[in-house]
């Protein structure tokens, strides 16, 4: 079984919505871990129906080290980003770990991502389960 973790920091939303769809598409056949920079993003993720959850920096930097799948905002591999959420450590973590990191391109940080599409979060999380993830867990 396939252990995918969901990270996201401030309110969980996006985080959240992304769990909502990984159990409408794949129900039980994949892990879920809820990886929030905060106590209450992961709370929304459990909400959520994440299989498990974890808050803070040491819980991320250990949980990504056995995960097949990382996936969140572009922030999550950038030190400082959400507001200053992800720690350094944490960053350096994600980007670390093997698991294959499938990144959402929103972003609140000074960054511009080049040849992206903007287009509204419903899309970008029907691409992200459709087009990539998927193909994998079949």
């Amino acid at each position: 079984m396939k252990r995918i973790c969901v990270m996201d920091g401030q309110g969980g939303g996006i985080g959240s919505a992304v769990i909502k769809k990984l159990k409408e598409v794949f129900e039980e056949r994949v892990e879920i871990v809820a990886l929030g920079t905060n106590a209450i993003a992961t709370a929304q993720m459990l909400k959520a129906r994440a299989n498990r959850g974890a808050s803070g920096e040491n819980a991320i930097v250990q949980s990504v080290r056995r995960a097949d799948v990382i996936i969140g905002t572009i922030g999550i591999i950038m030190a400082h980003a959400m507001m200053g959420e992800v720690t350094p450590s944490m960053a350096a973590a994600v980007a670390a770990s093997p698991a294959r990191k499938i990144l959402i391109p929103l972003s609140q940080e000074s960054v511009e991502v080049v040849g992206t599409v903007r287009a509204p979060l419903p899309h970008l999380i029907e691409a992200l389960v459709h087009e990539h993830l998927e193909p994998m867990i079949q």
